[in-house]
């Protein structure tokens, strides 16, 4: 992993060079944490995006959740929960699952406006999710429709910290338990409302301090969790 960041970090370097001015070149301009950083001293952006589907080609950004974690301590003031305006209607499914409206998404943000927002919260922080792929492919697919180019940037996958501590016990386990509710319960964690991009923000947030506090030394270095 320290030779992943420090690959990552040059390839920031070489990226902000290429990308026009804007908010993606604003965010690649702020280096990233230094590996060795011990975890409680890491900035880091809990981060959760509710979405029409699975695919970043086809499918759509709904909403976007996120809130700051600093010195392992949750700030809910730096909290922040924003719609987008998608341009599709509302299956019935859909607006059952996330309880978004067409109403409620038309009055939302552009996506321009809205990845904008997020890289500036982004910058200079490491990025932590459960289940990177949806964050990572959405996030890459908006900012190479608005700038060209895809962002890069540390992250801190709660899903994998969680299934390396549980593969290294060499037991077969259910692999249902590696849920994020189901990992919440683990720790007997209150129950969130899922399916909201910031309760589902502030719950993965929740659960990597619980597992830093059941498992790992807050003085363990960033390269051990990072995904």
């Amino acid at each position: 992993m320290f030779d992943f960041l420090f690959g990552l970090e040059a390839k920031r370097r070489g990226l902000s060079t290429k990308v026009p001015k804007g908010p993606l070149k604003n965010f690649l301009s702020v280096p990233f944490p230094e590996p060795n950083t011990p975890i409680s001293e890491v900035p880091m952006l809990a981060l959760d995006f509710e979405t029409s589907g699975f695919n970043a080609t086809t499918d759509h950004l709904l909403s976007i959740g996120h809130v700051e974690i600093n010195q392992l301590s949750i700030k809910l003031a730096s909290a922040e929960h924003y719609l987008l305006k998608s341009g599709i209607e509302r299956a019935g499914d859909n607006v059952a699952i996330h309880q978004i409206t067409e109403l409620e998404s038309q009055q939302g943000l552009s996506l321009e406006n809205a990845i904008e927002r997020l890289l500036n919260a982004m910058a200079g922080k490491v990025i932590l999710v459960h289940y990177a792929k949806i964050e990572q492919t959405f996030l890459a697919a908006a900012c190479k429709a608005l700038y060209g180019y895809a962002p890069v940037f540390p992250i801190i996958d709660s899903l994998v910290v969680a299934k390396n501590r549980l593969d290294q016990r060499q037991a077969a386990y259910d692999p249902s338990n590696l849920r994020l509710t189901n990992l919440r319960d683990s720790y007997q964690l209150p129950a969130h409302y899922a399916h909201n991009a910031l309760n589902d923000a502030v719950a993965t947030g929740e659960l990597l301090l619980a597992e830093i506090a059941h498992h790992h030394s807050r003085q363990k270095p960033l390269k051990h969790f990072l995904r």
